[in-house]
C-alpha cells in the first residue's frame, strides 16, 4: 500500500513538471524524499500561484534562481508564451515584454506596449533575482509570462508566471475604506478607552495632590501647637476681677 503510494506520487510529480520536481503532498505522504535537482545545479523557479492585481498598479512577477546565482552577464528573456507571431513577419521574429542583454535592456526588441513599462531589478541580479516589474497594467496584460535564460547552464532555463488584472480586484479591495463595516468600533473603542484612562489617571493625581497637602497641612499645624503650648494655658486662664 505505501510502496503504491509512493509511486502514485512520483508518477505525479515527473508528469507536473513542478520547479522542485516535487508535489507538496509528497513529503507529507511519507515518501521517502526525492528530488530530479542535481547537485549544485542552478533551477529558474517561477510562482505556482497567479499574480492578481487591479488596472494602474504596479506588479511585479516573481523569477529567480535557485541556489543564488549571479546573472548579470547572461541575457534574460521575458516574453508571453501564448502569443503568436505575426503572420505578416517572414522571419517570425519575437517580440519581448522584457530583454536584457550585454549588461543592458533592449529596448528595440520590446513590443511596443510595454515600452517604458518595465524594468528588472538590476543591484539584485547578481544574487539570482530576474523578477520583472510591469508599471500601470491593464487588462490588456494579462496573460502568461515566461522568464527565460537561454545560456544557463540547467535543465530548467525557464519560468512561468501568470498575471490576472481584473477590475473587480480594485472594488473589492477599496470597499473596506470607502464603506468601513458599522459593526467594526475598534477604533473608536480604543480612542474611549484612552480617554477613560487619563481622566482616572487624572482624577487620582488631583486627589493624591490634595491628600498630600492636608496632611502637610496639619503636620505644620501640630508642629507650631508643641512649639507654643504656653500660648494654649493663656487663652485658658481666667481673666482676674
Amino acid at each position: 500500500m505505501w510502496r503504491n503510494k509512493c509511486m502514485q506520487w512520483h508518477v505525479l510529480g515527473v508528469l507536473s513538471h513542478d520547479q522542485s520536481c516535487l508535489l507538496p503532498g509528497l513529503r507529507e505522504s511519507g515518501c521517502p524524499r526525492r528530488s530530479c535537482q542535481r547537485k549544485g545545479e542552478v533551477l529558474v523557479i517561477g510562482s505556482n500561484l497567479p499574480i492578481i492585481a487591479a488596472p494602474g498598479d504596479d506588479v511585479i512577477l516573481p523569477c529567480h534562481l535557485a541556489p543564488t546565482f549571479d546573472v548579470q552577464g547572461l541575457t534574460v528573456e521575458w516574453s508571453k508564451p501564448d502569443l503568436k507571431p505575426d503572420p505578416s513577419d517572414r522571419l517570425s521574429r519575437v517580440e519581448y515584454v522584457h530583454l536584457y542583454r550585454d549588461r543592458k535592456e533592449v529596448p528595440d526588441m520590446k513590443m511596443a506596449s510595454y515600452f517604458r513599462r518595465t524594468e528588472l531589478f538590476m543591484d539584485d541580479m547578481k544574487h539570482g533575482n530576474i523578477s520583472l516589474k510591469i508599471l500601470n497594467v491593464s487588462e490588456e496584460d494579462n496573460g502568461r509570462y515566461r522568464c527565460f535564460i537561454p545560456k544557463l547552464q540547467s535543465r530548467v532555463k525557464a519560468a512561468v508566471v501568470e498575471l490576472v488584472v481584473d477590475s473587480n480586484f480594485a472594488k473589492t479591495s477599496e470597499t473596506p475604506l470607502q464603506t468601513p463595516d458599522p459593526q467594526d468600533t475598534t477604533p473608536t473603542n480604543a480612542r474611549s478607552r484612552v480617554a477613560v484612562v487619563i481622566a482616572v489617571v487624572t482624577l487620582l493625581l488631583v486627589l493624591a495632590l490634595a491628600g498630600f497637602a492636608a496632611y502637610f497641612s496639619r503636620h505644620i499645624f501640630h508642629q507650631t501647637l508643641k512649639k507654643h503650648p504656653e500660648d494654649d494655658d493663656t487663652e485658658k486662664q481666667p481673666l482676674p476681677v
